[in-house]
């Protein structure tokens, strides 16, 4: 496979072998690769003719839909910078990523709000010159279908494009502290992490890819999308996780790559309905974001008869840094997240950034093909990040064994210290998540005048399940230390996540405070 091709090249290239084929249905149509790479010509020149140049940033905030992957590639072809966006962004967030960003232009669907909103800053002071519809239209904007029109009366324009140097997105990523940061990541980040991908999973042309991630994140944009375009295949879109349709389309589709979190599992091996489907086209898919307990992947492998490969990685890192290999058994895919895949590097540092030997908790730290440019109108961000000799400090903390196989310990800003003793979080959320009734677990510090800080552990249970602080507290006792053991547990209906499943540690932290206000100290 190619490392070296641009993201308007990976599309040609699976066009030109198979333009007849299918490559999208999203539920509300089916696009062949010849009719994406049709309307990809047409918006290149479309936007071209709007005045959307090379290095120009223009947000997409969209769904799961068809039209998204023709703006991904449209953008690409003529070097402008994709900034995808959260639907579920609130005004004030999406506000900032327009001026962050310098955006020209946002591509918008009328479901989520943003639209009257965003008139008003249309060609007020920067640089926002256009609003572009989407499934909907408006007499002051021009519709995504206006925008195909216009590109039949010109070719797109030619355009150079370095796929080392030229950025092709920008992502931001939630921000735990603070604004959000833009990752700008080049084509070549994107299509060699999207190529290793396919190729640690065998891929081929005639895989079929189920996209439940979301398209605005880089689990959707790139293992997802662009991966499935590297090897020719086709992709699935749900516009939103709903376990029985995941199933349903596993079986209409003939579903063999089935990307996820560990709770998207979870529903679908618990739907009563189950087993009434013919599941017997999974093959593989990555599942990350989230601990995977062992029972979890032996059901995925043996129950839902797909060898699911566990991978680590992050927006700054394309995602993709390592993966668990098919040969490894279901122990090594709960309690690890496999090796640094071909070409990259992880290592672990002490806190003056020196690196540790084997088994020792500490930073891990990437380098890779992967690792961004640095973060967009933000140099020292991005020097606290990224050394000069390219090395990324990911924040996360972990340990490497003399094989190679990393394990994630948990965030440095999340370490707990309890009365003077260390607790990291993930390290007691994974026994709690082998627990047969949870579905869902999150454990945050609190402060405390006495300890300094304590814990307090949320829990969602799987569908009629029982349980209660007693129960949880008596399962860990001899599994934990004493002093690891929550000193609250409340059950809830849902936990705060991020698009890609990560569970938002700030604001349940927020939460937990003011429900137990009464019991702190």
């Amino acid at each position: 496979m190619n490392y070296q091709l641009s993201v308007p090249q990976v599309l040609k290239q699976a066009y030109l072998q198979n333009p007849k084929k299918e490559v999208i249905f999203d539920g509300y149509k089916r696009v062949s690769y010849e009719e994406l790479f049709q309307s990809v010509q047409l918006m290149a020149s479309a936007l071209a003719s709007k005045g959307i140049a090379k290095g120009d940033r223009v947000l997409v905030c969209l769904p799961n839909w068809h039209e998204f992957v023709t703006i991904y590639f449209g953008l690409a072809q003529i070097g402008a910078v994709l900034v995808p966006c959260n639907t579920r962004y609130m005004k004030e967030e999406l506000q900032y990523i327009l001026e962050n960003s310098g955006a020209k232009a946002i591509f918008l669907a009328e479901e989520y709000g943003h639209f009257e909103f965003l008139k008003p800053f249309l060609n007020k002071d920067g640089n926002f010159q256009h609003i572009f519809t989407v499934r909907f239209k408006d007499p002051a904007c021009t519709s995504y279908e206006e925008l195909l029109a216009m590109g039949e009366n010109s070719e797109p324009p030619h355009v150079e494009i370095d796929a080392s140097e030229d950025v092709f997105s920008i992502l931001y990523t939630s921000g735990t502290t603070g604004h959000p940061k833009g990752a700008m990541l080049t084509h070549k980040n994107f299509v060699h992490t999207a190529t290793v991908s396919a190729e640690c999973m065998n891929c081929t042309n005639n895989d079929v890819f189920l996209i439940a991630v979301p398209v605005f994140h880089c689990f959707g944009m790139i293992p997802g999308i662009l991966t499935a375009l590297v090897v020719g295949g086709k992709l699935v879109f749900m516009e939103e996780f709903k376990a029985e349709k995941a199933l349903v389309l596993i079986e209409q589709e003939k579903i063999s790559v089935h990307h996820g979190v560990p709770t998207m599992f979870i529903l679908e091996l618990n739907h009563p309905a189950f087993e009434q489907f013919d599941l017997s086209s999974l093959r593989t898919g990555i599942i990350a974001a989230a601990p995977c307990p062992e029972e979890i992947v032996r059901k995925i492998r043996t129950v839902m008869g797909c060898d699911i490969v566990v991978s680590y990685g992050m927006t700054e890192s394309s995602t993709t840094l390592t993966i668990t290999g098919f040969e490894d058994d279901d122990f090594l895919r709960s309690e690890t997240v496999g090796k640094a895949v071909p070409g990259a590097e992880v290592k672990i540092v002490d806190n003056n950034r020196v690196e540790l030997p084997s088994g020792a908790v500490g930073e891990i730290a990437a380098k890779s093909f992967g690792i961004m440019k640095g973060y967009f109108n933000s140099p020292e961000k991005t020097a606290e990040a990224l050394d000069q000799d390219g090395w990324y400090y990911t924040g996360d903390l972990g340990t490497l064994d003399e094989n190679g196989y990393l394990r994630i310990i948990g965030r440095k800003k999340e370490l707990i210290i309890r009365g003077g003793f260390n607790i990291y979080p993930r390290e007691v959320e994974e026994i709690i998540y082998k627990h047969e009734s949870v579905l869902e677990v999150a454990i945050v510090g609190l402060p405390d005048t006495v300890l300094g800080e304590i814990t307090c552990a949320a829990i969602r249970l799987k569908s009629g399940k029982t349980e209660d602080k007693d129960s949880l507290k008596a399962y860990l006792a001899d599994k934990v230390a004493d002093f690891k053991i929550p000193d609250h547990f409340i059950f809830v209906e849902k936990l705060p996540v991020t698009a890609s499943g990560k569970i938002k540690k700030i604001a349940l932290e927020q939460e937990l405070k003011e429900t137990l206000k009464p019991l702190l100290r």
